[in-house]
């Protein structure tokens, strides 16, 4: 296992704008691009367990860091996201033979990862269709706009808001897209669960429904998984992304 520590993925070369890119003993491999949860204001790109087992398996990683509140303003993270996928389209290929790239994040992550996902502005600025990028893992993302960015405009934070910060706004009959897999535990944080259920519908709504797999995590809350064995003894989530990368290379 190689790891390239702080590489910097945007020009601006803010200390925000880095990411570590874990490498496995292969020649070619998929790349899987990892967004860190924390609300959009706290987390780290080094903070994941499964990153080590994951890249044992197979399957390179690349985990970004990107602005946080309160430095941070509504779409800094995302702007940043679409640039750290950017490098990786652009500069794997200088590290072995990269076989496909995947997106995904938690929590916070997930809601980036769902905003990549279907609002296509943001890789559009790099050439970059969302269907190219060959899977995406929404864990435990909000589709509707994100809590922080409603505190960010001084609304109260448990409301329920759909329109361009949110997910749920873009999803429609003609989106390109590519499979997901969206993960929510069974007993999530307050009506994270309900939302999940409702893009779901709303993809089956549009005809979009067969491009995405639902595993609800039992017995657990809010992303507590991520510190779950799975029964082969591996970190469960990194063994649920394992599962989905390989399954989606042909």
């Amino acid at each position: 296992m190689k790891k390239y520590l702080d590489i910097a993925y945007c020009e601006k070369g803010l200390e925000a704008q880095k990411l570590d890119l874990w490498l496995p003993e292969k020649e070619s491999f998929p790349v899987f691009v990892f967004f860190h949860g924390g609300g959009l204001e706290a987390g780290d790109k080094a903070d994941e367990a499964f990153i080590p087992e994951l890249v044992q398996a197979g399957v390179a990683v690349a985990s970004a860091n990107y602005r946080m509140y309160p430095g941070a303003r509504f779409p800094d993270f995302l702007e940043d996201a679409a640039a750290a996928v950017a490098w990786v389209f652009r500069n794997a290929g200088q590290y072995g033979r990269v076989e496909k790239i995947f997106v995904g994040g938690s929590s916070a992550g997930g809601y980036i990862t769902q905003m990549l996902c279907f609002d296509s502005r943001y890789l559009a600025k790099y050439g970059i269709t969302t269907d190219e990028v060959a899977g995406y893992v929404m864990d435990a993302g909000q589709p509707t706009t994100h809590y922080n960015v409603l505190r960010e405009r001084g609304l109260d934070t448990r409301r329920v808001i759909v329109d361009e910060a949110a997910p749920l706004y873009f999803v429609e009959e003609h989106g390109r897209y590519a499979p997901m897999l969206v993960i929510v535990a069974d007993n999530d944080m307050e009506n994270r669960y309900e939302q999940t259920m409702l893009l779901l519908s709303t993809l089956k709504h549009f005809g979009k429904g067969s491009l995405a797999e639902l595993k609800v995590v039992p017995d657990s809350g809010h992303c507590q998984y991520h510190d779950r064995c799975a029964d082969n003894g591996r970190n469960y989530f990194g063994e649920v992304v394992r599962e989905f990368v390989f399954r989606h290379m042909d």
